[in-house]
Formats: C-alpha cells, sequence, structure tokens
C-alpha cells in the first residue's frame, strides 16, 4: 500500500510539472505503464529481500545476539515466541530474572550481548531507567514490553500555548475524522459480509433447529461506550441455559456458579469454561469457529457494534472491572479484534485488556484491514480449550 501511494504521488507530481511546462506528452500509455511496472517491480524487489533476509536468519546468519530480563509468564512467552519465529532476527543468548547494573554488565560483555529486552512489565521502575542509561551508555538496543499504564501514553499529542507546551492524552485515534472513516468501513463490509454468508447462516440455523429445541437465535446483554445493548447470536446452549430457567430443579445462573468454580481455567472478572457441558452438539461446532456470532452483523450495521474492537463483556462481569479495564469503553466492542487474533490458546484478561489497550491507541484502517483477514485463519487453525 505504502509503495502504490508513493508511486501515485510521484506521477502526480511528474503529471502536474508537465502540465505547469505547457509541454505535450506523446504517450500516456508511457504514462500509466511506468506507473504500473514501478508498483509491481518494487514490490518483487521487496519480497526478494524479505525471502533472503529470513532464508539467512533462519541460518543464525545476522541475528541479534540479546540479553532476556524477566522470570514471569510473559516472559516465558516472549522467549518461546521468539525461538518459533528465528525470522524475526533475535536470539536469547542470557536470561537474567532481576539483575543489578552490575551483573547486567557482566552478562552483556560475556557472551557478546547487542540488544536488552526487559520482558517483565512490573520491574522497578528504579531499574528500568538504570537499564535504559546502561544500554545508552554500551551502544546496545533497548526494548521492553508495557505495562497497561504506560500503554495510556502512547497517544499523546504536544501542543505549545506561549512558551508553555501542553500534553494532551487523547483517548484514541478514532475521535473525529477517524471514527467517520470507520464507520463507513463497517457499514460497507457489513452490508457485504451479510449477503455472502446468507447461505451459511440458513445452514447452521437448520442445523441448531434439528439439533435441539429452543429458538435458532438468543438475545445477549452486553455493555459499550454508550451503555447496555443486546447483541444477536445463533443459539450454541441448550435453550434451558439461554433461557434462565435452568434444569433439574438448579436455576441457569447457580449451574453457571457451579461451573466457573469447577472449570474456570482463565483469571480475572471474565470466566472461561472448558469443555462447556450447557453446549449443544451444534453449538460445540459453531462456537469454536466463532460462526455463532454472524448474526452481530446486524448490530454492527445499527452502530451497537463495530467489525473490529474489544470484545464485549456482560454487565455482571463489567461490575468486576477495575478502573483501567474501563479504558476499552473508549470504542465500540467488536465481532473481532487484536486479542481474538493473538495467541494459540485463550489469554488471561489482564493480557486481553492489554492488546485491546493498544489496539486502541494505535488504531489505523490497515490495523483493521489486518485483524478482519487474520481472524478466518485464527477461527480455523487456533488451540481452543473449550
Amino acid at each position: 500500500m505504502r509503495i502504490a501511494i508513493a508511486c501515485t504521488i510521484t506521477l502526480a507530481v511528474g503529471a502536474l510539472a508537465i502540465f505547469l511546462r505547457q509541454e505535450l506528452f506523446g504517450s500516456r500509455f508511457l504514462v500509466l505503464a511506468s506507473w504500473g511496472l514501478a508498483i509491481l517491480f518494487l514490490i518483487l524487489e521487496r519480497l526478494l529481500v524479505g525471502i533472503v533476509r529470513r532464508v539467512v536468519l533462519k541460518r543464525g546468519f545476522g541475528a541479534t545476539k540479546t540479553l532476556l530480563i524477566g522470570a514471569d509468564t510473559i516472559t516465558a512467552r516472549l522467549k518461546e515466541y521468539l525461538a518459533e519465529n528465528p525470522v524475526l532476527g533475535l536470539v536469547i543468548v542470557k536470561e537474567l530474572e532481576s539483575p543489578d547494573i552490575e551483573a547486567t554488565r557482566k552478562a552483556v560483555a560475556n557472551p557478546g550481548v547487542e540488544a536488552i529486552v526487559l520482558a517483565d512489565p512490573n520491574f522497578p521502575k528504579e531499574k528500568v531507567v538504570e537499564l535504559i542509561d546502561f544500554a545508552h551508555e554500551q551502544h546496545l538496543s533497548f526494548a521492553f514490553v508495557p505495562n497497561i499504564f504506560q500503554t495510556l501514553t502512547t497517544n499523546a499529542v504536544v501542543e505549545v500555548f506561549g512558551d508553555m507546551p501542553l500534553i494532551e492524552l487523547r483517548r484514541t485515534s478514532l475521535e473525529g475524522w477517524g471514527g467517520a472513516v470507520k464507520r463507513v468501513m463497517d457499514i460497507g463490509v457489513a452490508t457485504t459480509l451479510m449477503v455472502l454468508s446468507s447461505p451459511i447462516m440458513v445452514l447452521i440455523a437448520a442445523a441448531i433447529k434439528l439439533d435441539s429445541s429452543g429458538p435458532i437465535l438468543y438475545r445477549d446483554r452486553r455493555v459499550g461506550p454508550r451503555g447496555e445493548f443486546d447483541t444477536l447470536k445463533f443459539r450454541s446452549m441448550y435453550k434451558e441455559y439461554c433461557t434462565g430457567e435452568g434444569y433439574g430443579g438448579v436455576s441457569a445462573e447457580q449451574f453457571e456458579r457451579e461451573l466457573i468454580e469447577k472449570k474456570n481455567f482463565r483469571t480475572g472478572p471474565v470466566p472461561k469454561i472448558a469443555n462447556d457441558p450447557r453446549r449443544t452438539r451444534v453449538g460445540r461446532i459453531i462456537e469454536k469457529l466463532s460462526m455463532d456470532e454472524l448474526p452481530q452483523l446486524y448490530n454492527v450495521f445499527l452502530g451497537h457494534m463495530s467489525l473490529v474492537g474489544p470484545r464485549p463483556h456482560r454487565p455482571k462481569e463489567v461490575a468486576h472491572y477495575q478502573k483501567h479495564h474501563k479504558r476499552v469503553f473508549a470504542v465500540p466492542p467488536g465481532i473481532t479484534g487484536l486479542a481474538q487474533i493473538s495467541g494459540r490458546s485463550d489469554l488471561d484478561f489482564e493480557d486481553e485488556v492489554r492488546l485491546d489497550t493498544y489496539y486502541i491507541e494505535h488504531w489505523s484502517p490497515w490495523l483493521d484491514l489486518t485483524i478482519m483477514v487474520k481472524t478466518p485463519l485464527t477461527m480455523f487453525f487456533r488451540k481452543h480449550r473449550s
């Protein structure tokens, strides 16, 4: 996209120069061909360089020797991800849990470290400053995993009033024209997807009706920036648990509490139940593939939701949010999102909030398109625990 935009701007500047000099150009085809070939060959050149780089890095040449600092779950996940993706160009040659500067200096000197990665988001602030100063002094690259509070400052705008600088912390780049662009994209893509997926939705509706008694669709109360609203979903549970009636003398709410106590594998206010016995046979399939959420395209069309955004949660779950969790209400909730496509297993709630906060602060139309393209791949190839 950047190459296409750059070539188009170059063509426009050239055309303007020809127009202002009042020169006649014999072949308009030559101009258009030059524009198209420039885009094609530049893209091919970038792809070729990328392929060569991947091959070289996979063989261990040109990789950056890295010191990894941290001892928590995020550190372990980052270590695993770097090991599985050598094309990123970072190879871990040393690990430390919570070192002081002297221990860091010895570690850097011994294997010849070229970069420091601080993976622990809760590392003491004083030590972080020392590490940054040390990295600058030794001419080392420095990178760190931000905590939830540090991600809140990524969308800062500096303005000067007289001789006084004023820093504004904007909620998101979706304010103003960004929100208008996102809404136009939502309406256009949601309408197209509703038309294209209508045969699939008809088949799912028939399967649900044949599999178990009860309604095909059900309304689920969720919370968004403008308050509570009803989401539409294909019914994936037995009707007794969707309607709240319960079964065998046990209310649906009480049974849910028992399941959370026994089978919840997720920390935080939003539980996740493994092998949920309330789901029907068809429900297990459509929930695993996220096809139970297809009717939410209608919610997107109405403006309650967006195609991409934080996952919407229930009022009783939102009631247990901590203050920084409510940051996700800066934008409408989405059918899919950065948290939904990240990782091979279900994320803890804090990790989900961190990813959603990153999305809110760094939104762009290109990021939305990337998430939408990756969503089908995640649906079919991710590891799912429920």
